[in-house]
């Protein structure tokens, strides 16, 4: 039975991997912030909950720790939690924007790792985004060129460059950015884009049963890698 931990997984993309994860057989912990959140999308799931702010260290050590008492390793990591931050863009929007969609990556990922080296077949996907892509904002035959969202693409640009470094720290673990497309969320309600959303989770699913040969340090979209 893969273990599987996703961040941010009580809603979006993250609650649909985590659904159609367990369809493949996974056995899924959902971490999220608000316990009530996340009990109830486990519950409707039949995943498994565990509290998770990825801002908070105490919060990623405790959720670790759970998983590592229950299941004794982590086979899958999706660090899927992140926000936009739009409206001001001002000093503390910004640590907030980066604590969370950068490093919290940071905090989840460092205490994964000891029981991540416990699997047979580790594999960690890092939901990203092209708005982070140097050659896509710059480009202006891409949608993300007249897209203005100076904290998210530059903390996803920190996102895609941290997983590239840990794929080449941790040659035994599979690290693996994504861009998911865009996706009508939440996240994306006040900009009216986005496509549904079991269809944006079957490009995280992709990458989460990777096989051990599989591809690492890479940053991809549904078609294939993407330049960044």
């Amino acid at each position: 039975m893969t273990v599987t931990l996703i961040t941010g997984g009580n809603k979006g993309i993250g609650f649909e991997t985590a659904r159609q994860l367990l369809e493949l057989g996974h056995t899924v912990y959902i971490g999220a912030r608000d316990v009530e959140r996340g009990e109830k999308a486990a519950a409707e799931l039949g995943a498994r909950f565990v509290q998770l702010d990825v801002t908070d260290d105490a919060s990623v050590s405790g959720a670790l720790a759970t998983v590592d008492s229950a299941e004794g390793r982590l086979d899958v990591l999706v660090n899927n939690a992140g926000i936009l931050g739009d409206g001001p863009v001002d000093g503390p929007t910004a640590l907030r924007v980066f604590d969370t969609n950068a490093v919290g990556i940071v905090r989840v990922t460092e205490a994964a790792l000891p029981l991540l080296r416990r699997s047979s077949n580790p594999t960690v996907v890092t939901v990203s985004s092209s708005m982070g892509s140097f050659w896509a904002v710059t480009n202006p035959e891409r949608p993300e060129f007249n897209l203005p969202a100076a904290l998210y693409a530059a903390s996803k640009a920190a996102a895609t460059m941290l997983t590239i470094q840990y794929a080449k720290a941790n040659p035994g673990i599979k690290f693996n950015a994504l861009e998911p497309g865009a996706t009508a969320t939440d996240m994306t309600a006040a900009l009216g884009i986005g496509r549904p959303v079991p269809e944006s989770a079957t490009t995280v699913v992709r990458l989460a049963t990777l096989g051990p040969d599989g591809p690492t340090g890479t940053f991809t979209d549904e078609h294939g890698p993407l330049n960044w």
